[in-house]
């Protein structure tokens, strides 16, 4: 089933065209790679998702991005409601500069989903879902600046979770993270798929042919070949998409 899909979609910043007539089709819950060198778009194909790029001077879209079927940039869609259910980690881990627990909790309160007597369950539930909870239910009153990157990082991941989202989107989470803590967030969201659909922008070729269901690849600013990533890797289709993942540019 298609959870996101775009429609000759474009975005310019300014003058600049960043993206070129982009059209593809996510599946729900599954894990899609969008990958590509520095500066192909990979990063701002991903921020349409959730609409994170309106906050840019200068942005201008136009074409179609339609999630469950809706166009999100019908001029009458609420974007409280599309930046609930699409949520995004960023390359660095930041949590808030709270508690572990008022982290989890901060997204369920701005939308007062649950009352407050409720939300010890959602803060366990949240941080079990991103096999944090038996580390650190201890610690709960700790500030969330204290504890390891890898651990910040699925933190942020629990406090998108608590607010129900349906979309995960993950722009490079793992370039701050050494390889044992990579391996966990992979882990972590290979199990998260079962419920979430995940997009992913990563400049790790490996890294995408692990977790990856679909691959795109990305080249100063169009979608150059999108395929299920075993086909991506063992026969693409386009040689632009070979000379990359073998390593000839980028």
């Amino acid at each position: 089933m298609k959870k996101i899909t775009t429609e000759n979609l474009n975005l310019y910043y300014g003058s600049f065209q960043a993206l070129k007539s982009i059209t593809m089709s996510i599946e729900e819950r599954h894990i899609t790679a969008i990958i590509g060198p520095s500066g192909c778009g990979k990063s701002t194909l991903v921020r349409i998702f959730n609409r994170i790029n309106d906050l840019i001077e200068d942005v201008r879209v136009n074409g179609k991005v339609l999630i469950d079927g809706r166009n999100i940039y019908d001029n009458d869609h609420d974007l409280v409601d599309l930046r609930k259910r699409v949520g995004m980690v960023f390359q660095r881990p930041n949590p808030f500069p709270l508690s572990i627990y008022d982290n989890v909790a901060f997204g369920p309160r701005i939308h007062r989903m649950i009352r407050e007597r409720e939300m010890p369950g959602l803060v366990e539930e949240s941080l079990r879902a991103v096999n944090l909870w038996d580390d650190l239910k201890d610690k709960l009153k700790r500030s969330a600046l204290n504890i390891p990157l890898e651990q910040q990082q699925r933190l942020c991941i629990a406090r998108l979770i608590a607010v129900k989202p349906d979309v995960l989107l993950m722009d490079e989470p793992c370039s701050a993270l050494d390889p044992v803590a990579t391996m966990k967030i992979e882990e972590l969201m290979t199990e998260l798929k079962k419920e979430y659909t995940i997009v992913i922008v990563t400049h790790n070729m490996q890294q995408a042919a692990r977790i990856s269901d679909e691959t795109g690849f990305m080249l100063l600013g169009d979608l150059i070949e999108f395929d299920r990533t075993e086909k991506i890797f063992t026969a693409p289709a386009e040689k632009r998409t070979e000379e990359y993942i073998t390593g000839r540019y980028g």
